[in-house]
């Protein structure tokens, strides 16, 4: 086996999100390219992109599936704010924005005192 090397790869400290989810349309899911085709046109993909690109491309995943991999998310202060902008525009209560984004009540409330009071 030969070694490639890569000498003009760009490195970036976040992963590309729009080239991630164009490959798995591609090569997985040609069929849902054009419902995906609105938001992967857009320049800078924000996190609530990411999260309909995975429910349109995925579909709506089972109980047990949500809880495993939610213990595994984290979010930084931009797509906190984010949130907490949407569910102001949406005029959302706490119950609410926890289950569109599928938090825990308590982790809303807790960013709205650490970040908001």
């Amino acid at each position: 086996m030969s070694r490639i090397t890569f000498k003009y790869m760009k490195y970036s400290s976040t992963p590309n999100y729009k080239k991630i989810y164009e490959d798995i349309l591609v090569f997985k899911f040609p069929n849902k390219k054009e419902d995906c085709k609105a938001i992967l046109s857009k320049n800078n993909i924000s996190v609530i992109n990411i999260i309909r690109l995975n429910e349109i491309i995925f579909g709506t995943e089972n109980l047990l599936n949500t809880v495993q991999n939610q213990r595994f998310r984290s979010y930084d202060k931009s797509i906190i704010f984010e949130m907490l902008e949407y569910q102001k525009k949406n005029n959302l209560n706490n119950t609410e924005l926890a289950n569109h984004f599928k938090l825990s009540r308590n982790t809303v409330t807790k960013w709205k005192k650490m970040f908001i009071i």
